[in-house]
């Protein structure tokens, strides 16, 4: 077997479960930018993601909750009750804590909200990959506290010097309202900020993959930057902890 071969045996297999096909499409294609993991598929509905669990190895699932034939979490529960291996990743928008107090009490592994950047799962399958490969006995409780944190999602990533995580959020909002893009200027009128400051807003978005920038040209002058909001970024809770 060659190396390549061996490399795609030994990667971790996701099924993405995700109703909306352009967000499944994205999902899948963050999935294969991650070392060590590979997508198998992007289905829609729980009828789908069952026929592909029947028919190949999975070994975890990227499960959102709301699909067209039933709810995720009863999906998860009578995978475990039949005893399917599979692990979860629940990927959803719902931020109701007894959803996910459930979703821990089935053994979800990791929760996250839509919509997202790909560094947010890219972080949480790294981690999901070092849970995996502990193996052997725990020497004591300590090897069993490390092999658990390797699940804990890390804090909210410190924001550049002279950036509120408030702001960015007003901002991120706005420019995801914003099918056409947004100016520094515009976006500085609508969160009541000075252009400078939503330009230094929206070049964080931009330079952590959440937003572009092009060039508008007009009749005279230097061109103007319009930002636009990511369409496979859409979905994180707020906008500064991704």
């Amino acid at each position: 077997m060659s190396e390549a071969q061996e490399a795609a045996a030994s990667a971790v297999r996701v099924l993405v479960v995700e109703d909306d096909p352009v967000a499944a499409d994205a999902h899948a294609l963050y999935v294969g930018r991650v070392p060590g993991f590979t997508a198998v598929g992007a289905v829609h509905s729980l009828a789908g993601a069952t026929r592909v669990l029947e028919r190949t190895r999975v070994d975890l699932l990227l499960l959102d909750l709301t699909l067209p034939d039933g709810h995720g979490l009863r999906f998860a529960r009578g995978l475990r009750a039949s005893g399917h291996p599979v692990d979860v990743i629940v990927v959803t928008s719902a931020r109701d804590l007894a959803v996910v107090r459930e979703s821990v009490s089935l053994g979800v592994v990791q929760y996250v909200l839509k919509p997202f950047a790909f560094p947010t799962l890219r972080e949480r399958l790294l981690r999901y990959a070092e849970f995996r490969a502990t193996a052997g006995e725990a020497a004591g409780q300590g090897d069993v506290d490390r092999a658990l944190a390797a699940l804990r999602a890390p804090g909210p990533a410190e924001l550049p010097k002279g950036l509120s995580a408030p702001t960015l959020d007003r901002v991120g909002a706005l420019l995801r309202a914003a099918p056409e893009g947004l100016t520094a200027a515009g976006a500085a009128g609508a969160a009541g900020i000075s252009r400078i400051t939503a330009r230094r807003y929206l070049e964080h978005l931009v330079d952590t993959g959440r937003a572009d920038r092009t060039p508008r040209y007009g009749q005279v002058g230097r061109p103007e930057l319009h930002y636009r909001w990511l369409a496979e970024a859409a979905g994180t809770g707020s906008v500064s902890k991704v």
